[in-house]
């Protein structure tokens, strides 16, 4: 079953944000197991930010988890967040285009 992560944070430098996000891809190339990211801003609150992760499965969202590149990836992102993050994992029920 496809699996999704959203991750809900606030910062006040999203270009940093983006920096770790492209340091991250480069770093796992050919080994993570993410399918695609939205990373978004929130329009009326643009502290708040929304990464929006998809995997194959919950099993490859944990593999992709257990890099040491995820780790010192969310490291970065939380000294640069404003408070701790908010994680939703959701099995995919329903997928269309």
């Amino acid at each position: 079953m496809a699996f999704v992560q959203i991750v809900q944070f606030r910062t006040s430098d999203i270009e940093r944000a983006r920096q770790v996000d492209d340091e991250w891809w480069r770093a796992t190339e050919g080994r993570r197991t993410v399918r695609r990211e939205v990373l978004a801003r929130d329009r009326s609150d643009p502290s708040r930010c929304f990464a929006v992760v998809f995997f194959d499965s919950y099993e490859s969202a944990m593999e992709n988890s257990s890099l040491p590149e995820t780790k010192a990836s969310a490291e970065q992102y939380m000294q640069m967040s404003d408070g701790p993050p908010v994680f939703y994992d959701l099995d995919v029920v329903e997928d269309r285009a």
